[in-house]
């Protein structure tokens, strides 16, 4: 079958994956322990733009808890295909686990797999997504980045930063860290935020790996989010409403709302997960 066709079908599909698989989250194959349950939450926005390339998903089972975001890259419903390829490669590949136990080693092959799985579909055209992934366990978080997906950790009142991501600052920053630019070629760079590395594109490098895994406590909240939240939002004001007792699924609806209020700029789709384990 031809990438045309296939990428015709994927935009034929689409409203039925929105609807369905993609944004609510898989069916619950775990057996309730008496220790926690997963509190979860998804919100998205358009920003200024006139398609949702964004993609996300959220499965929970006797393994763990995983959340998988793409931030799709290409026109008309390129990036739509791209970004939902790349979620339910990786969803469906964790699907079978009883148990995780080389998180690392399951994200390089997921993400391999999406990347070449985008590849087959669009052809010659252009296209591809960011993607970032977390996974966690009773007490431990791993997380996965390929492109400009951000994670992040709420513990107390302080939202620390986990993900670097692949964008060209960042890769600058560690050039001059190892010491092979000079610290004004790295200035100099600082101001350049696109991506390197994407599901899609020729040559996909290694993906960013937590290392170590990260230890969890009682009450720590775990972000994902895009362009259209990151973008627009300063971390003082993620920080100001992730700190506040509600759900998961009302925080994320409390952050959408903020952004969209950034009228007169010109906003990036924006997707924001928001994960918790709470005692059951």
């Amino acid at each position: 079958m031809t990438g045309a066709v296939l990428l015709a079908l994927g935009s034929a599909v689409y409203a039925v994956l929105v609807l369905g698989r993609c944004f609510g989250r898989r069916g619950d194959s775990r057996q309730d322990g008496p220790y926690r349950r997963l509190n979860a939450g998804k919100s998205q926005t358009t920003g200024t733009r006139e398609f949702q390339a964004d993609r996300a998903g959220v499965i929970e089972s006797r393994a763990g808890a995983l959340a998988v975001l793409a931030d799709g890259i290409g026109r008309s419903n390129t990036g739509m295909v791209c970004a939902q390829i790349a979620v339910d490669t990786v969803l469906d590949q964790f699907e079978p686990y009883q148990g995780l136990n080389a998180p690392a080693y399951f994200f390089k092959t997921a993400f391999c797999e999406a990347n070449r799985r985008i590849q087959q579909t669009i052809g010659e055209r252009r296209g591809g997504a960011a993607m970032g992934a977390v996974f966690m366990d009773a007490d431990r978080l791993h997380y996965a980045v390929a492109g400009d997906i951000k994670t992040a950790l709420l513990r107390g009142e302080e939202l620390i930063p986990l993900s670097r991501g692949q964008t060209l600052d960042v890769l600058a920053l560690q050039a001059y860290e190892e010491g092979k630019i000079s610290r004004q070629d790295a200035v100099l760079s600082m101001e350049e935020k696109r991506i390197w590395n994407y599901l899609g594109q020729d040559g996909f490098h290694e993906i960013e790996l937590c290392d170590p895994p990260v230890q969890l406590k009682r009450g720590d909240k775990v972000l994902l989010m895009s362009r259209g939240i990151f973008e627009v939002l300063s971390w003082r004001e993620l920080e100001d409403i992730l700190i506040q007792p509600a759900p998961m699924q009302e925080l994320a609806d409390r952050i959408v709302m903020e952004a969209d209020r950034r009228e007169g700029t010109d906003r990036e789709n924006g997707t924001v997960i928001l994960l918790q384990w709470m005692e059951a």
